[in-house]
């Protein structure tokens, strides 16, 4: 395994260069950017393993750099943590929507970043070595394409429902905690809200909703979830 590169798109200088400083000290090269416009040229001529994006950018706002970065099959599969100092549900949903795998809300300690960088970059890992089709009812998820279809309708999920429905069609008939989701979705030791749960779930159901499988997702109430095939 070579070196990690890690794109930061950040326009203020105090905050790139700490940045920069602690990913160096973890042994990532770092490139940087000040805008959304030069962050986005070099996402695409370097490809970087991991992209650290402020949400606050001059001229393009780092959402719709995500968006932009999330269409384009040369970087889609390029993790996304979003820099921000919103920390309100509705902004985490937009983050989230516009494609971004996490979400750092400022101000956040340089150890808890890097160990978000890192447990985004162990999926990822994950990913490339699971090259299998999952497929359970009407669902089909190709993990080398990273693709997920409904009988024949493909659903565009974001990261993170992506990895919810691996998760679940993986281990299907059981109850897990939003605790336990965390775990196995976002990583161990990654200080994420239990409510980020809800949220995705939530996003989940609605893009599932229009082909009538929302309800394989069944929410228990005082427990957590359960993925389970509903038959008619």
């Amino acid at each position: 395994m070579g070196q990690k590169t890690i794109l930061i798109i950040e326009d203020e200088a105090a905050i790139r260069d700490m940045l920069k400083f602690t990913l160096n000290s973890s042994g990532y090269q770092v490139l940087e950017a000040e805008n959304a416009e030069e962050g986005g040229k070099i996402a695409l001529d370097t490809q970087p393993d991991l992209i650290l994006l402020d949400w606050m950018l001059p001229g393009i706002s780092g959402v719709s750099l995500a968006q932009r970065l999330k269409q384009s099959d040369k970087t889609a599969a390029i993790p996304v943590i979003m820099l921000t100092a919103r920390g309100e549900e509705e902004d985490q949903v937009k983050g989230f929507d516009a494609g971004a795998d996490d979400y750092v809300v400022k101000p956040f300690s340089p150890r808890a970043l890097v160990a978000r960088v890192q447990a985004q970059l162990r999926r990822q890992t994950v990913d490339k070595k699971n090259s299998d089709r999952l497929e359970v009812g009407r669902m089909t998820l190709d993990l080398s394409s990273h693709r997920f279809f409904v009988d024949d309708n493909e659903i565009k999920l974001g990261p993170t429902e992506f990895k919810l429905v691996q998760f679940f069609i993986s281990h299907p008939n059981r109850v897990y905690s939003r605790a336990q989701l965390l775990d196995q979705v976002w990583g161990v030791n990654i200080v994420v809200e239990e409510r980020t749960v809800d949220v995705h779930i939530r996003r989940l159901r609605k893009l599932l909703e229009p082909v009538e499988v929302a309800d394989y997702i069944q929410t228990i109430r005082g427990a957590g979830y359960r993925f389970s095939v509903v038959e008619d």
